[in-house]
Parts: structure tokens; C-alpha cells; sequence
């Protein structure tokens, strides 16, 4: 089991819940619209956020944006350690930065020390993109085992100023060296570890890379946090961890709608049903399984372990729970019979 640190209020790893990230593409410095942003954020469940800190008037919005939100709040920071410091005196939850581009032994020291005097923790960020080159080199490319290296390196750096409180991600855009990176780290480290497949693209190609390299993590028990990278609104990103992590069986915080991929025993047109079920449970928020099934010969049987379901079949169909029928209803009242039942649980 990995480490726990505390991000704000929040606890991060030691078999804590996952927690759900995202970060702003506001301009830090207008406070205004950054803290707008993370509010719909909040409400389509984002759990932590961060915000680019490429100058020092971003640091000094970190303040006023901290105390205009709920949830913890993430900078990212790059080459400058004055950043780092100025928003660790501006009340920042956590800071993202790489050590060893940030200059001299000194300057790691100073930020390790800011933020061991004001409990916040650091994430040691690894990119593909961004590995330092003697490990380029040294390997032929971005590997699991440069970016491993990279990372336990710059772990090294903070251990040496005296500082422990550590959170680490290793991201590529390869999902293949992405999640041997992160498996191979698991191994060699308890400090908890920040999933995400970094640059996944757009919102179709990018959640399914997402859902292979950080739900497949998750199914292997490696991960205490993480965040769906998509060129997109931010608040897709919430909805797209959000079913990864039920998919993974790690988190359900609705419905989970199961269907048959239909066969030529299906005697009604039931895939547009299975979208109209899918569209009405976007409001219900029980965490139940419903099933919308082909036929009446199998679907109870294959779905019996759905909370409710239906059953298609000519003319008229079944509605069942746990695998027991429990009325035929017409076909044109269905996802109504359904929806009743679903009230009823």
C-alpha cells in the first residue's frame, strides 16, 4: 500500500479513494474566470484542480483563488523556484514540479523547505516530452525505465533536502511505456502515484488511451490518483475518469447500465431503447445496475444479477430484477415500466 499525503482536506493514497484531477486553461492571473471554471468543475465532481503558474502575476492570483473555491488546488510550475515559493506563501494545497529543472541544490532546498514548513506536498511530474537528455541517450528514447529513472532521481533530490512528502507521475503518450513505467515504479516505490496518459488527444481517441493506461493501473491496484488528459472542456475530463473509474469496478457514483449487443433472436429495436435508458439515467444518481437486453429467452438469465431490467420481445417485453420477471409490459412502455421500477428501488 502506498504513502498518504494530504492535498488540502484531502487524503491522497494508504487506500484513501481515488481522487479525481483536472486542470484549468484559463489565464491564472484572471482570477475571475479561472475560479468560475473551477466551480463547474467542483460540480461535475472534480476532486482536485490545478493551474498553470508561468509567471508571477499567476502566483500571486493563487491566493485569491484558493479562498473562492472548495476543493484543493494543484500549481504547476516549471525552471522558476520563485514561483514555487511565491505560492507556497500564497496558501497553494500542492505544488507540480520536476527538481532538476529548477536549477542549483540550493533552490530545490528552498522550495523543499517552503513547503515542508507549510505541510504541502510535491508532485514530481515526468513527461515523454520531457526527459532530460544524458537518460535519452542513455536508453535510445523514451522508456519505462528512463522515465522510472527520471523520476526516482528527482525523488532523490527532495529526499536530500529532507523532504518526504511526495506524490510521483511518469506520463508518456505511448500507452504501452506508459503503464510499464507506472508498473515498474509501483515496484520500486510506495509513494503514491499520480495516473494519466499525458497528450491522449482528443475526447474519443483520447479517453479510450485513457481508459486502457489508467484503468488497467487501476485494475492492477496501482494508482491513488489521477487525471483524463483531453483537448477539450476540462469538465469532459471529470466525466471521462468518472467512467473509467466505474468501469474499473473502483468507483460508481450512478447507475451502471449494462446491454446485449443484440443477435438475431432480438425481435424489437432495441439499441435506440438502450440510448433513451441511457439518456433518462443521466439524472438518477443510485448506485444500481440496470440492464436492457435483446430477448426474453436469455436476458433475465444473462443480466441476473441487474438490480431491474428489460427484456425485449415481440411486441411486448419483460421487465425483471435479480434475474426473477416481474410483468410483461408493451414495447412502447418499456423504459416507462423500467423507469417506475427504478423510483420504486
Amino acid at each position: 500500500m502506498s504513502k498518504q499525503i494530504r492535498v488540502g482536506g484531502l487524503t491522497v493514497g494508504g487506500g484513501a479513494p481515488v481522487a479525481i484531477q483536472s486542470m484549468c486553461n484559463t489565464n491564472t492571473a484572471d482570477v475571475a474566470a479561472t475560479v468560475a471554471q473551477i466551480h463547474g468543475l467542483e460540480a461535475a465532481g472534480c476532486e482536485i484542480i490545478r493551474v498553470a503558474v508561468p509567471d508571477m502575476e499567476s502566483a500571486a492570483a493563487i491566493g485569491a483563488i484558493r479562498k473562492a473555491i472548495h476543493i484543493p488546488l494543484v500549481a504547476d510550475i516549471h525552471f522558476d523556484y520563485k514561483l514555487a515559493l511565491r505560492c507556497a506563501e500564497e496558501g497553494i494545497d500542492k505544488i507540480r514540479i520536476n527538481p532538476g529543472n529548477i536549477g542549483s541544490h540550493d533552490r530545490v532546498r528552498a522550495v523543499a523547505d517552503a513547503c515542508r514548513e507549510r505541510g504541502i506536498p510535491i508532485r514530481i511530474g515526468v513527461n515523454g516530452g520531457s526527459l532530460e537528455k544524458d537518460l535519452l541517450r542513455k536508453y535510445g528514447g523514451v522508456t519505462a525505465e528512463a522515465l522510472v529513472e527520471s523520476a526516482l532521481g528527482h525523488v532523490r533530490l527532495l529526499n536530500d533536502c529532507n523532504f518526504d512528502d511526495i506524490c510521483i507521475s511518469v506520463k508518456c503518450s505511448r500507452v504501452p511505456v506508459n503503464m510499464a513505467a507506472y508498473q515498474m515504479l509501483h515496484e520500486k516505490t510506495d509513494y503514491p502515484l499520480h495516473l494519466g496518459v499525458t497528450e491522449a488527444g482528443t475526447p474519443k481517441m483520447g479517453e479510450l488511451k485513457s481508459a486502457i493506461g489508467i484503468g488497467g493501473l487501476l485494475c492492477l491496484g496501482i494508482g491513488d490518483t489521477l487525471r483524463v488528459s483531453l483537448t477539450a472542456d476540462p469538465v469532459e475530463e471529470i466525466y471521462a475518469a468518472k467512467r473509467i473509474l466505474a468501469a474499473a469496478g473502483i468507483r460508481q457514483t450512478g447507475p451502471n447500465l449494462i446491454s446485449c449487443p443484440t443477435c438475431g433472436r432480438t425481435k424489437y429495436d432495441m439499441i435506440p431503447i438502450a440510448e433513451e435508458v441511457e439518456r433518462r439515467l443521466q439524472s438518477c444518481t443510485k448506485p444500481i445496475t440496470v440492464a436492457v437486453m435483446g430477448c426474453v429467452v436469455n436476458g433475465p438469465g444473462e443480466a441476473a444479477a441487474a438490480d431491474v431490467g428489460i427484456a425485449g420481445g415481440q411486441g411486448e417485453g419483460l421487465v425483471f430484477s435479480k434475474g426473477k420477471i416481474l410483468y410483461k409490459a408493451p414495447q412502447e412502455r418499456l423504459v416507462d415500466a423500467l423507469m417506475e421500477e427504478i423510483e420504486k428501488l
